[in-house]
């Protein structure tokens, strides 16, 4: 598998730059324990993600991100570097949301997007369906999240006016 870079520019993205089996590199996010806390404090407030002393007595033996503030740091950098600023209409879901291991404060995720399917909308002539496996790992190359983002996007005004 070779990793690289989107050669379109995010701005100038639309549904036919979106391949199936390309793989991108989409950077990197570092957590520190503050976030991980502000974060459980907000959306998910359990002992392991808010309290360094109760936490250290689970099963984590210390804090640990809450998963879904996981994703939140995930879907960050999928925003910036995958999908496109002017053909995203959104997404009807995400699939196979998989928790592997704890994210905790120092981790740095590295961000991995493997198209794997873009097909034109059969209903909608102007748009077309890209499923992503979306992946990070840490810094010891351990898989942390998997999942599958379903995305919505405008073809390009040429590819639909010729039909």
């Amino acid at each position: 598998m070779t990793l690289s870079n989107f050669p379109v520019l995010p701005d100038q993205r639309f549904f036919e730059d979106y391949k199936p089996g390309q793989v991108y590199d989409l950077g990197t996010t570092t957590v520190n324990e503050a976030e991980i806390i502000e974060f459980a404090r907000q959306f998910d407030p359990q002992p392991f993600h808010l309290d360094p002393v109760k936490a250290a007595t689970t099963q984590f033996g210390g804090i640990v991100a809450s998963g879904w503030h996981t994703i939140s740091l995930v879907m960050r950098v999928f925003v910036d570097h995958y999908l496109p600023r002017v053909a995203s209409l959104g997404s009807p879901g995400t699939e196979d949301i998989r928790w592997l291991i704890p994210l905790r404060p120092g981790d740095t995720l590295r961000i991995r997007a493997t198209v794997l399917e873009a097909r034109p909308s059969r209903s909608k002539p102007d748009r077309g369906v890209v499923r992503t496996r979306v992946e990070a790992t840490n810094q010891r190359d351990e898989l942390v999240l998997s999942m599958i983002a379903v995305s919505l996007l405008s073809r390009r005004q040429e590819t639909t006016s010729t039909r």
